[in-house]
């Protein structure tokens, strides 16, 4: 079986963007959403206008978001809209709060937690996705790329909690409070993932995935306190397969020469974020085998 490729180019601009997405050799076709992290207010890691701009503008994409289940400033999306506009968003594309207006089921596969997964209602009008992730640490997950931008990223609010309590509320308020262990929550991340996978491919859509690799804290875009980058850039990684693309960041990491690299390992194994990678491949996801291609 062929491996799937991964396309990395260490140089991070705006251009490099544009060059490393037509690399993956696909034209999407219809409505473009693409899903980022509009970054919590107070934080400063997220993917910058001036960057991730002439993509989204060049495809006509949509930038996509869902409301957090933590509180803060982007669990509603009156809030959330203010803090993207804050944040550069609005000033090159249309945001759009996906579970603004609701959201709905679709199926987990043979999953060990979930039995579903609760994605943002304005999902369905999207017929292509670019899965543009900031990879950086977090300090639930371990790490936060590819995966965890499709998981969590796209769930609606109340399906973050489902994924967060592996399960067993749709509560923003109960899912803080729900007992389970930690590689519960990581499979069911996995789990989570593999259902928006299945729904694009069943539903005729295309995706792609791509991680940027700069401004690396342990913290994720997420945290309104995130800290600074612990580690130098690393590059940007494009590829078909969210798993490939996940686990060549994180290889990139480990071979680093840098040595503030340990702090954001010490992260990443502490919540054993590593672990979503062979989980993700055995529930037929992606593969933790690729071909890396350097342009």
């Amino acid at each position: 079986m062929e491996k799937p490729k991964v396309y990395w180019t260490k140089e991070i601009t705006a251009e490099s963007l544009i060059k490393i997405y037509e690399a993956l050799g696909v034209t999407l076709k219809g409505k473009v959403g693409v899903k980022v992290s509009t970054g919590e207010k107070g934080s400063k890691g997220y993917l910058k206008a001036d960057l991730i701009g002439p993509l989204v503008k060049k495809l006509n994409g949509t930038i996509l978001e869902c409301n957090t289940a933590y509180p803060g400033k982007r669990n509603n999306a009156k809030d959330h809209l203010k803090v993207a506009e804050e944040h550069g968003f609005t000033s090159f594309a249309e945001v759009d709060i996906m579970d603004a207006k609701g959201d709905f089921k679709i199926p987990v596969h043979n999953g060990k937690h979930l039995k579903y997964d609760l994605i943002g209602e304005n999902f369905k009008n999207y017929d292509s996705i670019i899965n543009l992730a900031h990879g950086k640490g977090h300090a639930m997950g371990g790490f936060g790329a590819n995966l965890k931008n499709q998981s969590i990223g796209i769930a609606s609010r109340k399906g973050k909690a489902y994924i967060h309590s592996c399960g067993k509320t749709e509560s923003p308020t109960l899912c803080w409070v729900s007992k389970h262990d930690q590689i519960d929550f990581i499979e069911s991340m996995a789990e989570a993932a593999k259902a928006v996978s299945d729904y694009i491919k069943e539903n005729n859509k295309q995706i792609v995935y791509i991680t940027v690799a700069n401004a690396l804290s342990v913290d994720c875009d997420c945290d309104a306190h995130q800290g600074d980058p612990v580690m130098n850039d690393i590059g940007i990684f494009a590829s078909l397969d969210p798993v490939a693309n996940d686990q060549a960041f994180i290889d990139a990491i480990w071979i680093n020469t840098d040595p503030g690299k340990e702090e954001l390992k010490k992260r990443i194994d502490r919540q054993l974020g590593r672990e979503i990678l062979p989980y993700a491949e055995s529930i037929g996801l992606g593969s933790t085998n690729y071909e890396f291609i350097e342009i």
